[in-house]
């Protein structure tokens, strides 16, 4: 899953998943099929039924929600249609907050040349050399597509890259469970990233009471032996 980074007014970095191309492409094909299902129906309804005038209402009664259904979903649907719901998308301005109807009723007025007339390969060509997620209506619009799937990095489990001659130097460390390891390196790299070396400290020495063990090391390199160790003897199992 791509993603770009962007920096608010106010100094904040904000990274966005974007939306892959699969999704999009998959929330479009079932919002398809709602339209297909609502056609389907309208026409059954007013087939039924016998109208000797007014075919130009007839007409707007049916055309109206198929031809608004993208821009009213997503009005009133903080940024979705039904097939981006399921697929968990979501329409955003580019700085990451709510898009304004005048945004949304850019993007689809460019539906047309995206989308319609070439049956998404403008929009294609255009997401996937931009970068942002963004199709030409996106891009007019100051919008973009991200993806609300939590994604787990590597860094966030409790694995830990290991050389192929590692000496492991706590086997005490099987005492902890996966729950409890991950609760170790978790608080372990948020107060190294925040430069908590009193955290730090209390960390090491909570550890070594629990394992038992004296440590010679430092309270940074401690810690980090005891994950390291934990990924090595649960590796062996």
């Amino acid at each position: 899953m791509d993603k770009f980074q962007i920096e608010t007014a106010q100094n904040v970095n904000i990274v966005q998943n974007v939306a892959g191309v699969g999704d999009r492409i998959l929330a479009f094909l079932i919002d398809s099929v709602i339209l297909f299902i609502y056609i389907v129906l309208i026409s059954i309804v007013f087939t039924s039924l016998t109208f000797t005038s007014d075919s130009i209402l007839i007409s707007m009664t049916i055309g109206l929600p198929i031809l608004l259904y993208h821009l009213l979903w997503e009005q009133f649907w903080n940024g979705q249609s039904p097939g981006k719901a399921v697929m968990k998308i979501r329409v955003v301005k580019i700085d990451g907050s709510k898009p304004a109807f005048s945004n949304y009723l850019m993007r689809w007025l460019l539906r047309l040349i995206d989308i319609t007339i070439l049956s998404g390969a403008v929009a294609l060509v255009v997401i996937l050399f931009n970068g942002r997620g963004q199709r030409l209506g996106d891009l007019a619009a100051g919008t973009t597509v991200i993806s609300e799937k939590k994604t787990i990095s590597f860094s966030q489990t409790v694995l830990t890259d290991l050389p192929d001659n590692y000496n492991p130097v706590y086997p005490q460390v099987t005492i902890f469970t996966d729950a409890e390891m991950q609760t170790i390196k978790n608080m372990f790299q948020q107060a190294k990233y925040s430069g908590s070396h009193n955290v730090i400290l209390k960390l090491s020495n909570r550890i070594s009471k629990v394992m038992e063990v004296q440590y010679e090391t430092t309270p940074l390199t401690f810690i980090d032996t005891v994950i390291k160790d934990y990924n090595f003897y649960t590796q062996q199992l």
